[in-house]
């Protein structure tokens, strides 16, 4: 069998001819020769090994090949035609599976809740979401869009920044009663407070005014802990000062569960800007089903993000 020979030109083109029992009256509806029809037929036979139709000067017969094989092809071609239509679908409309991750407290926070919208949007698609503190390797990973809070370096991968991480030196107004509010970085050595430890260790305390080089200080660590939703509630509670960032404690500094320490100072916990992004694979043309996470969280983030405290 020669497959080379079979495309679904030839194959439309004999269940044509199959219903007509006609070479000439298909060329006709096809505006081609009946001799293209009939060379097409007789290629289609040569890759199947098999005669299709009975020749004669009045009609084309089908053979009990072309008769068995009529419904092979009919099938190829529905399928086809139906992979063609749910392609094009898909190209108007984001559909299927949609795979996110993203870190564990920020997707809680900032991604889990806007999900219900997402889907009202979008009703064709099926959301995956994945949330680590771990690295994510995106080149290894099955994901669509790595939700990254960082430093931006990979070449090889596009990225729709929403904003600029900004960090808050924080208590609760019950710690700072029972134990005052310090002045300035240096006094907070005798302060509790509630560091955040990440795969690369605990994060820095850095401080900085009028934009000078950061400084790092350390800090007395009372609680240590690689989930930042335990070290907010034991915040919350009083028992220590935290080093956070805006989306995740602006809302409890507008409330005043907590209140901003050291306010003349920038804070960070490392010296390069952290972007939060959605990265995706670098392509000339992102996936629809990528496109419209992106559009979407832009949206519902606003600019400023809807949790910048200033």
């Amino acid at each position: 069998m020669n497959e080379g020979m079979i495309n679904i030109r030839s194959l439309q083109l004999f269940i044509s001819v199959f219903n007509a029992q006609s070479f000439s009256q298909v060329a006709r509806r096809e505006g081609v020769s009946a001799s293209l029809v009939s060379r097409t037929v007789h290629q289609l036979e040569e890759a199947l090994g098999q005669q299709l139709f009975y020749r004669t000067t009045r009609a084309v017969i089908p053979t009990e090949a072309g008769r068995l094989f009529v419904d092979y092809a009919r099938n190829m071609t529905e399928q086809l035609s139906e992979a063609r239509k749910e392609l094009q679908d898909r190209a108007l409309e984001p559909a299927g599976l949609v795979r996110l991750n993203a870190p564990v407290f920020f997707g809680q926070r900032h991604i889990a809740p806007w999900l219900a919208g997402f889907a009202r949007r979008y009703p064709r698609l099926q959301i995956e979401l994945i949330l680590t503190d771990d690295y994510i390797d995106p080149h290894r990973e099955a994901t669509d869009v790595i939700f990254r809070i960082g430093t931006l370096t990979d070449s090889s991968f596009h990225a729709r920044i929403f904003g600029t991480q900004r960090y808050h030196a924080a208590a609760s107004p019950a710690y700072l009663q029972r134990h005052g509010t310090p002045l300035t970085p240096q006094e907070l050595t005798g302060h509790d407070c509630l560091v955040y430890r990440g795969f690369a260790g605990p994060n820095r305390w850095l401080f900085r005014q009028n934009s000078a080089p950061w400084a790092h200080y350390q800090v007395k660590a009372l609680l240590t802990s690689n989930n930042a939703e335990t070290l907010l509630t034991a915040a919350l509670g009083g028992m220590g000062i935290v080093l956070f960032p805006d989306w995740l404690i602006g809302d409890r500094l507008q409330t005043g569960e907590l209140v901003k320490v050291l306010p003349e100072f920038e804070t960070a916990n490392k010296t390069e800007g952290q972007q939060i992004a959605a990265i995706y694979p670098n392509s000339r043309r992102p996936p629809l089903n990528v496109r419209a996470v992106i559009d979407y969280f832009v949206e519902v983030y606003g600019s400023p993000l809807y949790w910048k405290y200033d």
